[in-house]
C-alpha cells in the first residue's frame, strides 16, 4: 500500500509540473531573469503549494503517526550549517544554469528524454557521490 500511495503521490506531481509547464526549462530561467523578461508564473505555483502544505502541517499536528508509515520524518535539526548552505548554492547554481531540479528532470524524462538524460545522470552521479562522502563521514 505505501507503494502504491508513493507511485499515486509522484503521478500528481509529475501531472502538476507538467500542467504548470514547470518542466519547461526557458520557464523556469525566464523566472530567474528578474532583469529581463520576467515570468512570474513559477512564484505563482510555489506560492499555490503553499496551500496544500498548510493543511499537512496541520492534519500531520492532529495525529500520532501517518496512515501509512510507523512515524512522521520529519527534520529535527533546526541549523543552518555548511554543509547546508554548501548543498543549497550548488542546487541554485544548477537550477539557474539548466532551469532543471530533480522532480521536473525526472517528469521531463517522461516527454523528452533524451535533452534531459545528461542532467538526470549527473544528478545521479551526485547522489551516489554524496552517499559516498556520507558514509565515509559517519
Amino acid at each position: 500500500m505505501k507503494g502504491l500511495a508513493s507511485l499515486a503521490t509522484g503521478l500528481l506531481f509529475g501531472v502538476g509540473l507538467v500542467l504548470s509547464d514547470m518542466i519547461n526549462p526557458l520557464r523556469v530561467r525566464a523566472f530567474l531573469d528578474v532583469a529581463g523578461a520576467w515570468d512570474p508564473s513559477l512564484a505563482i505555483v510555489m506560492a499555490s503549494a503553499l496551500v496544500p502544505s498548510v493543511i499537512a502541517w496541520q492534519i500531520r499536528r492532529r495525529r500520532q503517526r501517518p496512515l501509512l508509515d510507523d512515524r512522521f520524518h520529519v527534520p529535527t535539526s533546526r541549523q543552518l550549517d555548511r554543509s547546508l548552505l554548501a548543498g543549497a548554492a550548488v542546487f541554485g547554481i544548477g537550477w539557474g544554469i539548466v532551469g532543471l531540479c530533480p522532480g521536473p528532470a525526472l517528469a521531463d524524462l517522461a516527454i523528452q528524454p533524451w535533452p534531459v538524460a545528461g542532467f538526470v545522470l549527473a544528478m545521479i552521479a551526485g547522489m551516489i557521490l554524496h552517499r559516498l562522502l556520507h558514509v565515509r563521514r559517519s
